[in-house]
């Protein structure tokens, strides 16, 4: 198994299975803003296929949530397992940590903390795009996976460039930040403005401390309506503290624009440009996405899509995946796809 990195196309024979990192000469973000030597953080794993041309033809992209990276597609190691209905035999996955990671290109891993230049999901979107065009050798893109923030990326790729793919899955996601989540993210990028040394250019305690007040308000997404009334309160306390502890690691400079992305993201009115055959799951417990407001819209927003609503009532909450959840409706959506 070998492939080249940094020439046009990454060629294999066989299976294809690797991590990596690759530098853009430069990237022009939607605000005109340039950096140069831009990293791009990436792992691919399965088996290309091709047509008569060299094309690959079964490329299927992975975008991960708020707080995952490039590895976040092993979670779905059940529907990836062999024979399964997304077996590495079957699909070649690639896998990008987005723009705005630390791992990738980010205000920490740059230097520029609060002087890095702002970015959108589209943003986040043209990364991956042009990591992809500068790399592969490909006619359309077979398809999209992703969840949570990840859909975000999804939807507007799909809204502003429907010719790239065939098919998206989006797990638990929505089109817009409005209404819960709109106040959700102005309230954390409050917390962010309201520290005075946020734009000083060393480290401080406050800054450390701010986190853990950021922390704690994620932490109320963190599981689905009912299972916070399941637990005690000693078992939050235990709970939220390694959350908290945990996200300490975490840069406030990637994290304050991260939000200020989140914040400023809508593609309602460009929905009717998306072309990809559309499989979009909701959960009936989620806090962060309603399907009344985020899911059950797209069936009149979106030609040719697919709802399915999750019953989350689980025991197993802290160990949860949902690919044992979706993975028959998965299956029969991608029939469609074989040749």
């Amino acid at each position: 198994m070998i492939f080249y990195i940094g020439c046009d196309i990454i060629s294999a024979i066989e299976s294809m299975e690797g991590y990596g990192v690759y530098t853009f000469d430069e990237f022009e973000f939607e605000s005109g803003a340039v950096l140069k030597d831009v990293k791009v953080e990436y792992f691919l794993t399965g088996t290309p296929k091709y047509d008569g041309e060299g094309n690959i033809t079964n490329m299927v992209l992975y975008f991960h949530g708020f707080n995952g990276d490039y590895s976040s597609i092993n979670e779905n190691y059940i529907l990836m397992a062999e024979d399964n209905v997304l077996s590495r035999e079957d699909y070649f996955f690639v896998s990008i940590t987005s723009l705005g990671l630390p791992s990738s290109c980010s205000p920490s891993t740059t230097g520029l903390k609060h002087a890095f230049p702002t970015y959108t999901i589209k943003d986040r979107v043209n990364f991956k795009r042009q990591f992809l065009l500068e790399n592969f050798k490909f006619k359309k893109i077979l398809g999209f996976i992703g969840r949570s923030l990840g859909g975000f990326e999804i939807f507007t790729w799909a809204c502003e460039f429907p010719d790239d793919m065939e098919f998206i899955i989006v797990v638990c996601s929505s089109f817009k930040t409005n209404g819960y989540r709109y106040v959700f993210s102005k309230g954390v990028g409050s917390i962010f403005d309201s520290a005075d040394n946020f734009y000083d250019d060393i480290y401080s305690d406050s800054l450390s401390k701010m986190l853990v007040s950021v922390n704690m308000i994620i932490y109320t997404n963190m599981f689905p309506k009912d299972v916070f009334q399941k637990l005690s309160n000693d078992e939050i306390d235990v709970l939220m503290d390694d959350f908290v502890d945990e996200g300490l690691f975490v840069d406030p400079y990637d994290l304050k624009f991260r939000n200020d992305a989140i914040l400023n993201f809508d593609v309602e009115s460009k929905l009717h440009n998306i072309k990809a055959k559309s499989l979009i799951f909701a959960s009936n417990s989620n806090v962060y996405f309603d399907y009344e407001f985020d899911t059950k819209p797209l069936k009149d927003l979106i030609k040719d899509s697919k709802i399915v609503l999750l019953d989350s009532d689980y025991d197993d909450y802290l160990d949860f995946n949902p690919c044992k959840l979706i993975g028959k409706d998965v299956g029969e959506f991608l029939n469609q796809f074989k040749k």
